[in-house]
């Protein structure tokens, strides 16, 4: 086997065990360098958050992108991260209060469900009796790119990421709360 950048070549006979193998390898780190990128944000939206939105720009990977591995790797610290998961499988419930977070990350860790298998089942729990604190609504706008640039702008003022950042302030409008964080109150204003 060879590698480089941007490639793998592998030996013309390969046994399937071990070509399964690579395959394992290769999904295993793919799934670690998320981690380790939402770590390394995280770590530099704490430290150095002056210079965080040009670390991004330099990378090579789309700021949505790396804003959601920052924010699923703020949701769950390290110890609470579940080796036999992927990322993914955190994302899918990342919006959910810890204790369901975990409640679903159990289920899908002991039925070993994929991580389509996981959203499958949140949603159809959503369609039966399950309580409603236990279930996320996924909630979709249309927006100008000048106004989501504006937005993403105040939620990195706000050191959280745009979905916290917009919940927050729609939790403060609902109990009819002034804003108490100046990037916050800047941004309904604009």
């Amino acid at each position: 086997m060879c590698t480089d950048r941007t490639s793998l070549t592998l030996p013309a006979r390969l046994p399937i065990d071990a070509w399964l193998r690579i395959g394992r390898n290769l999904t295993a780190t793919a799934d670690s360098a998320a981690w380790w990128l939402g770590d390394w944000l995280v770590y530099g939206q704490d430290r150095y958050p002056e210079r965080y939105r040009r670390a991004i720009d330099e990378t090579a990977l789309d700021y949505q992108t790396l804003r959601n591995y920052a924010w699923i790797a703020r949701k769950f610290p390290p110890e609470r991260r579940r080796t036999g998961l992927s990322m993914q499988h955190h994302a899918e419930v990342a919006a959910l209060p810890p204790v369901f977070q975990d409640l679903w990350l159990d289920r899908a860790e002991q039925g070993g469900w994929s991580r389509n298998e996981l959203r499958r089942r949140i949603r159809s729990a959503a369609t039966s009796d399950t309580p409603p604190q236990a279930l996320a609504t996924e909630l979709r706008l249309a927006v100008s790119h000048a106004r989501r640039s504006v937005w993403e702008d105040a939620a990195e003022r706000a050191n959280c990421d745009l979905t916290e950042w917009m919940l927050r302030v729609l939790d403060a409008a609902a109990r009819g709360r002034g804003l108490q964080h100046e990037p916050l109150r800047a941004a309904m204003a604009g």
